[in-house]
């Protein structure tokens, strides 16, 4: 059974430089870089203003959609930064598609 495409590439028109750490830090204190990826992406991203007694506060967010897996040899997807437009942002989150077989 062949999965279907979630995100075409059709539609992956945004470079992407992402990097991928391992668990853990090394001897400095520092990430241990795992991966390095240059990529093009589906990039979606929304701002947002929170007012708090002191100042205001911007929260940002945005997701990036791959064709495919990118990195298949690593199991999660949870430590790391990209960077998208000249800017660096840090890896809030992965996910990643499961392929479940049903056992006959």
């Amino acid at each position: 059974m062949k999965y279907p495409c979630l995100v075409l590439k059709s539609v992956c028109k945004t470079l992407i430089k992402v990097t991928v750490f391992k668990e853990g830090i090394s001897e400095d204190g520092e990430p241990i870089t795992d991966v390095i990826l240059n990529l093009m992406c589906n990039y979606q991203d929304k701002a947002k203003t929170v007012i708090t007694a002191d100042k205001q506060l911007v929260q940002l967010s945005a997701q990036a959609y791959f064709v495919g897996d990118i990195a298949p040899d690593l199991p999660t997807l949870s430590n790391g930064e990209v960077e998208v437009y000249g800017v660096k942002r840090r890896i809030f989150q992965g996910e990643k598609a499961r392929i479940i077989q049903d056992w006959i």
